[in-house]
């Protein structure tokens, strides 16, 4: 939510709720932020269903890069948008929207082995006049280019990237940290979880069991609300992004993790990955 004003409007309203002289004023930010968020939640939705009718049209699996510009995408949404289609893709993605005046601004995410600064340093040696400007580091970047210059540099991009990486490197490779025990599954070892710090190279534990699929429904027409049962007991999970049942038997990658709604907190898991076991 505090990202959400810098992406929409300005990111100072965030610092002025974080530093709120009393609960009133910053619960009154904090409800300005969240109609923020909400905004650019629909905003991010709308984008993601332009780019899959766009990627519809890319033979994805033979490009080892993937630039892609719409006209109406929003500067302030175009990382999220390029972070979620490198996750679906496993390759190097940069979004472009208008900045006005003919020039483009684009947002890029990376995979572990291309480093996205660098690549694109070396883009600008052997092109000069292509990148106006840029910045970042090994798993995101920033740039400009000319709005003429886009199809130019979409070329040019894919032939760095494939000069860098091999077709091994695209294949996504999901490494987890074994199963765990059904009675480890409580809202306790979730809470401690999600009160230690991680991040890059250090992710969460992700968990992978196999499951019965006691039910299953669709929330908000693309995420799947589930009850996994596993030995004797009956835990609820959610999978967001996918629309279509589940088969009864499954393998599943997932998280540890507390919700709480409505006063209630429960544990749930958060599947990232599932496949079928029958």
């Amino acid at each position: 939510r505090l990202n959400a004003a810098g992406r929409l409007d300005d990111m100072t309203l965030g610092i002025q709720c974080l530093l709120a002289d009393s609960e009133v004023e910053a619960t009154q930010i904090a409800h300005r932020l969240q109609d923020l968020n909400v905004q650019r939640r629909s905003i991010e939705a709308d984008m993601q269903d332009g780019a899959n009718l766009s990627l519809d049209d890319i033979d994805v699996a033979n490009q080892f890069a993937i630039s892609m510009y719409q006209v109406d995408w929003h500067q302030g949404v175009i990382g999220i948008l390029a972070s979620r289609i490198k996750e679906r893709y496993h390759r190097p993605v940069i979004a472009f929207a208008d900045a006005g005046g003919g020039l483009l601004k684009g947002s890029g995410r990376s995979i572990a082995s291309l480093h996205l600064r660098d690549a694109l340093d070396l883009l600008s040696k052997h092109q000069p006049d292509l990148i106006l400007k840029f910045g970042g580091h090994a798993m995101a970047a920033g740039l400009t280019i000319k709005q003429v210059d886009f199809k130019l540099f979409n070329h040019s991009f894919e032939a760095v990237v494939k000069s860098l990486i091999t077709e091994a490197d695209l294949e996504s490779i999901l490494e987890v940290d074994g199963s765990l025990d059904s009675h480890e599954m409580t809202f306790q070892v979730a809470q401690t979880l999600e009160n230690q710090v991680w991040g890059q190279g250090f992710a969460p534990p992700l968990f992978c069991d196999a499951f019965k699929v006691v039910n299953q429904r669709v929330l908000g027409e693309k995420h799947l609300k589930l009850s996994l049962k596993k030995d004797s007991i009956v835990i609820d999970a959610i999978c967001f992004n996918q629309p279509e049942f589940l088969p009864d038997q499954i393998q599943a990658a997932y998280q540890l993790q507390t919700n709480s709604y409505n006063g209630s907190q429960k544990v749930q898991l958060n599947v990232r990955y599932v496949v079928s076991e029958t």
